[in-house]
């Protein structure tokens, strides 16, 4: 599975050379500050199947947290990706930015002490009070990065 997806502008565009995984809601503060509302859904690639194939000079980048780097389009604003830590040779991407978001379903949701309540519906989903306890690439009963 190739999915391409890009910013709201158009200056950014990417495509996922592989079928993505992993994928799910957070509500951790940050994400919510980012996107402007009460979580953002991300879903999971190798970095190495994370290509970007139009406006790599728009792509900007900043560290949200101690253990996350982030990019959006230095355009319009749109958040692309995550690139976390604990997971070097991986990438999470915004679900919202690709061009069929409906190709993958969130499986779980993060963060959910952070949450507002009408972020929460009641749709069966597991829920972490921050990163699951079995998070690739962090010790075994770690939740956070």
């Amino acid at each position: 599975m190739i999915l391409n997806g890009g910013c709201a502008c158009k200056a950014v565009r990417y495509r996922l050379n592989a079928e993505p995984y992993d994928t799910g809601w957070c509500h951790c503060r940050v994400c919510q500050h980012v996107s402007g509302s009460g979580a953002m859904v991300f879903t999971t690639v190798a970095a190495s199947d994370y290509e970007i194939v139009e406006g790599e000079d728009r792509v900007g980048r900043f560290a949200s947290t101690a253990f996350g780097t982030r990019t959006y389009c230095r355009d319009c604003g749109s958040p692309l990706t995550i690139h976390v830590a604990h997971q070097p040779t991986e990438i999470d991407i915004t679900v919202g930015t690709l061009d069929d978001p409906g190709a993958v379903t969130p499986e779980f949701r993060l963060y959910v002490a952070e949450a507002p309540l009408w972020a929460l519906p009641l749709d069966g989903l597991p829920r972490y009070n921050a990163l699951r306890p079995a998070t690739r690439g962090l010790p075994p009963g770690r939740t956070e990065g």
